[in-house]
């Protein structure tokens, strides 16, 4: 419920990286929400809302340092991801009859926005209503990818306490992009083990199935009689890194997630026409076992550059790049 109050916003510094360059956290308060966010990166390190007893706890899964996020890169803990989240086959594609090749830093692929993506850059910061918003530009032929993007991502609370991250994006040329935000919520608490018994609900009625390098086979798989229908609530279970083509992206939840135990119910509204699902099998020997976060990442559908068939990615000058994604807190 809207209670009418405002976001409280208060901003400190964080760390130092290694080259020097000051990263600052931003802390944004309402309605029993609290969420951290870090100038580098764009990474949410926590959210704190309350369960069925009215205490608060972490629901994301972050990191009590700077050192550690600059030691524990690959998960991609609560980060901001681009220039392309997901991956680009063969780390390269064709746009308007040129090929352009992009950072290989996943065997002969490309994935999150390469080596120096958007989740390890330092964003500017500034307060705005209820929130914070992020801003960078991106040179032209940075990690491969054509023409300057100036892109930003606000971060908001809403009325209720809701989480809102609303990106923006222009070029100067021709270009691909494609955003999302990786958290790994665990509704139970950030150091509560595996999340895997949490109920999940997926509107989508169809996946991309994708072969042994995690690209899309350019094939559009019913999710019927499959492990893959979570249009009705279901345990997570283990296994999942997948896109799933959501029916209807929109004012509505497109997915659910349920802690029994808690009460906490966490909801995913978006503008993107998909939504990657990773359980995160292969947290051993990070500082989070096996499991331990779930996460759901709104964005356009893997490989996108080279598949005709799904929704395009191309950016061009003189049109904005729009997307908005709300995570919705409530007990039950």
């Amino acid at each position: 419920m809207d209670t009418g109050s405002s976001t409280v916003t208060r901003a400190e510094e964080f760390g130092t990286l290694a080259d020097g360059t000051v990263v600052h956290r931003w802390t944004l308060e309402r309605d029993g929400t609290r969420v951290r966010v870090l100038t580098y990166g764009g990474i949410v390190q926590s959210v704190e809302v309350p369960g069925r007893d009215g205490v608060r706890a972490g629901v994301a899964l972050g990191l009590p340092d700077l050192a550690g996020y600059e030691t524990y890169r690959g998960p991609y803990f609560g980060a901001l991801v681009g220039r392309y989240a997901n991956r680009i086959g063969g780390a390269c594609f064709e746009l308007d009859g040129h090929t352009h090749r992009v950072t290989r830093n996943e065997g002969r692929n490309h994935v999150h926005g390469g080596a120096l993506g958007f989740d390890k850059r330092v964003w500017r910061a500034r307060a705005v209503p209820d929130g914070v918003e992020l801003s960078l530009v991106s040179e032209d032929g940075e990690e491969g990818f054509p023409g300057r993007l100036t892109v930003s991502a606000t971060y908001t609370l809403d009325g209720g306490g809701a989480l809102r991250i609303a990106y923006r994006a222009t070029t100067d040329a021709p270009t691909v992009l494609n955003l999302t935000n990786h958290t790994y919520w665990n509704l139970a608490g950030d150091d509560s083990g595996s999340a895997l018994g949490q109920v999940l609900r997926i509107s989508a009625g169809r996946i991309t199935p994708a072969d042994a390098e995690s690209l899309p086979t350019g094939e559009f798989l019913p999710v019927d009689g499959t492990r893959f229908d979570f249009r009705e609530p279901k345990p997570v279970g283990a296994g999942y890194d997948h896109n799933f083509v959501l029916d209807g992206a929109g004012p509505g939840p497109v997915a659910e997630l349920y802690d029994a135990a808690s009460g906490r119910v966490l909801t995913v509204s978006t503008t993107e026409p998909g939504m990657q699902l990773y359980t995160a099998d292969h947290f051993d020997g990070w500082p989070f076992g096996p499991c331990a976060g779930i996460a759901l990442e709104t964005q356009h559908f893997p490989d996108s550059p080279n598949r005709p068939e799904f929704p395009s990615t191309v950016l061009r000058p003189g049109e904005e790049y729009v997307s908005t994604t709300v995570y919705g807190f409530a007990v039950r």
